[in-house]
């Protein structure tokens, strides 16, 4: 297959060039997909569970996305596709800011909860089909070049996995992060609901990336004021722990 694409015609420094920038496309846009998706698999109670909802999920996901852009000349001419998922978005952000969290939780958060790891994996599928809708014309837009956006989309992916684990973590720690996440989630709702009223009245791409970049700062701003007062004493405990140790050394 590499022989064939070294072989092809439309192969050469343009190409190069168009690739890094699809690669840095679907990561910028992979941020608020990656926190949406985090947030929906801490709906499951273990962090096992949350792992595995991650993995399987994504593997539907990237089945979908390739689906997706395989038929994406078709489905473009479909505005019923964008507005079902904005619609989409914009309902998870709406569940997220009505919803209360329960208080009893020791993982407090909006978003749904689940019972079951099958129940997790049809949604964080579908979630990320709903953000390709974006990320893909996108992509298209780029480059006509299929297998272009399909090595874009893997690389997607894998950054996906990798971001969507630390964003698991960072939820914890981080106050409003799962705010600003939602915010961003919203933004690219309104963003695909724009473009099916009116294509005009969609913002460039820079602002989009701007906007979510600045209220991503937002979401980093504040720790957790328990995790702040549980790690000071988490320190000392392991410093005296080391005194000891070090201590018992001596003696010996």
């Amino acid at each position: 297959m590499l022989d064939q694409l070294l072989d092809s015609p439309n192969f050469g420094v343009e190409t190069l060039l168009v690739l890094p920038v699809l690669i840095a496309l679907e990561a910028v846009l992979s941020a608020d997909n990656a926190i949406a998706l985090a947030a929906l698999a801490r709906g499951l109670h273990d962090s096992a569970l949350q792992r595995r909802a991650l993995n399987i999920g994504l593997v539907l996901a990237y089945i979908l996305r390739i689906a997706l852009i395989l038929t994406a000349t078709w489905v473009v001419r479909f505005w019923q596709f964008e507005l079902a998922g904005a619609l989409y978005l914009l309902w998870l952000v709406f569940q997220y800011f009505t919803s209360k969290p329960d208080e009893d939780d020791e993982n407090p958060h909006h978003g749904p909860r689940f019972s079951s790891l099958w129940q997790a994996i049809p949604l964080i599928g579908i979630t990320d089909l709903a953000f390709s809708l974006d990320s893909v014309t996108t992509a298209i837009a780029v480059s006509q070049e299929t297998w272009l956006i399909l090595i874009g989309a893997t690389i997607g992916i894998i950054t996906l996995r990798f971001m969507a684990g630390l964003f698991i973590r960072w939820l914890k720690e981080f106050q409003h992060l799962e705010d600003a996440g939602y915010i961003t989630v919203a933004l690219v709702g309104l963003r695909l609901l724009l473009r099916v009223i009116n294509p005009a009245l969609v913002p460039p791409e820079w602002l989009m990336v701007s906007a979510i970049a600045i209220i991503f700062l937002w979401g980093f701003s504040k720790r957790n004021e328990a995790l702040e007062m549980v790690l000071p004493d988490v320190v000392n405990e392991v410093k005296d722990v080391n005194r000891l140790a070090e201590k018992e050394k001596a003696e010996l």
